[in-house]
């Protein structure tokens, strides 16, 4: 193990970190940099008097990184222990599984025999793969893929060309989470999360931002994708595609936050005729 201080930080906020992590890898790591700063600003709002936590403010007092997985030569997974706490000895839970964010996609076909502008016959494309996480091989889910360097509607684009095999330009491509987040204000814009559904808050810093593409195709064109094998193979990918209805989408990938979420999302907004 070894320890420095964090820059900039009054009083000083010490990291310990494994042997295998240097440093500059983790302040460099995009996922610690975003987790740090949100978590900074959301404890820096308790100086505010209508504050929950005004009268006994928590202080992030040190963090100890405990393991990290590498993905090439950069950090892909951290997982630490942050400590907060305040005067009164009062501490919040603090474990943190660091990944940063995702993209996910609810990708509609309907066939363009029936009329435009209507729910007719829409079916939803999904993917079903191994999550060894989870105990599965055969998971069914929307299409999804991480955020790397690039922008959300950047990185949907790729996900769903590679996960997929539909090639969808970025401007037609809608982002739901924006549109319902924009809503209504709330404490966490006040916080600055990010513009995102937090599929696992309680540990996991990851947040997904949930995009939509609707394409009529000839109604032969839709079994084309049911089975389809799909994916990057060489890097471990192992997709098949699956179509449902829309209408069974909620219950046919059930199992899939980001599904539900999504599913939930195009009902409010369709009902609030913005999509």
């Amino acid at each position: 193990m070894s320890t420095f201080t964090l820059p900039n930080t009054t009083p000083p906020i010490p990291v310990s970190l494994p042997s295998n992590l240097p440093q500059d890898a983790l302040i460099s790591f995009p996922a610690f940099k975003n987790w740090l700063a949100t978590l900074q600003h959301s404890l820096s709002l308790q100086s505010n008097k209508s504050h929950t936590f005004h009268a006994n403010p928590y202080a992030l007092k040190n963090i100890e990184v405990q393991a990290v997985d590498w993905f090439g030569k950069k950090p892909g997974f951290i997982k630490l222990q942050a400590k907060v706490e305040n005067d009164n000895g009062e501490s919040l839970p603090g474990a943190v599984f660091l990944r940063g964010g995702s993209v996910a996609m609810l990708l509609i076909l309907q066939p363009d025999d029936v009329p435009a502008d209507t729910e007719k016959d829409k079916h939803v494309l999904l993917t079903v793969q191994p999550r060894i996480a989870a105990g599965s091989l055969e998971l069914i889910e929307l299409p999804a893929g991480m955020l790397d360097d690039g922008t959300f509607s950047g990185t949907a684009a790729k996900e769903i060309q590679e996960e997929t095999g539909l090639e969808v330009p970025e401007s037609e491509l809608v982002n739901m989470t924006e549109l319902a987040l924009a809503s209504g204000a709330s404490s966490n814009d006040v916080e600055k999360l990010q513009t995102a559904m937090y599929p696992s808050p309680g540990a996991c810093d990851e947040f997904i931002a949930l995009f939509l593409h609707q394409k009529r195709i000839p109604r032969s064109q839709l079994d084309e994708f049911r089975g389809k094998l799909t994916g990057l193979r060489d890097e471990g990918e192992k997709i098949t595609l699956k179509l449902v209805r829309l209408e069974d989408l909620w219950r046919e990938s059930g199992r899939d936050a980001k599904a539900l979420a999504a599913w939930a999302m195009y009902q409010g907004l369709r009902g609030e005729g913005k999509i």
